[in-house]
C-alpha cells in the first residue's frame, strides 16, 4: 500500500476559513507620517539630511572617512606606537606579569578534575 503517494496526492485544505470574499481597500494613504513614539515629533527634510546626522555604529555620514582611519593609507598615519605604560604583547610586560609555570602536581590536578589530589 502506497500511504504517501495517496497522501500527497490528496487537495490540500486550509485549517483556516476566512469569511466572506477578498477586498482590497479602494484608496491607501501611504504619505509618510512622523511615529507616535518620535521624540522628535518631525520628518528629516530629505534622506541626505537624515544620514548626515543618524549614528549606528558610527557616524554615517562621509565626513568621518576622509578625515579618521580609512580615508588615508596606513603607510601615510605613520608607524604605531604604544603610549608610556601601554604594551602590545604580553612579553613586552615585566617580568612579575608573566605567565606562570604550572608544577606537575598542579597539571596533574587539572587533568583529573582535582581527583588526583584524593587519590
Amino acid at each position: 500500500m502506497r500511504a504517501t503517494f495517496s497522501l500527497c496526492s490528496a487537495a490540500r485544505t486550509p485549517l483556516i476559513r476566512f469569511v466572506g470574499k477578498r477586498s482590497v481597500p479602494k484608496s491607501v494613504d501611504h504619505t509618510p507620517r512622523v511615529h507616535p513614539a518620535s521624540p522628535v515629533g518631525a520628518l528629516p527634510d530629505s534622506f541626505a539630511a537624515y544620514r548626515a546626522k543618524a549614528q549606528q555604529h558610527g557616524p554615517l555620514g562621509r565626513s568621518s572617512f576622509t578625515s579618521g582611519i580609512g580615508g588615508q593609507s596606513g603607510h601615510a598615519l605613520g608607524p604605531i606606537r604604544p603610549q608610556n605604560g601601554q604594551f602590545f604583547d604580553r612579553a613586552e610586560l615585566p617580568a612579575r606579569f608573566g605567565r606562570l609555570t604550572f608544577s606537575e602536581a598542579e597539571m596533574e590536578a587539572i587533568e583529573t578534575g582535582g581527583a588526583s589530589q584524593f587519590a
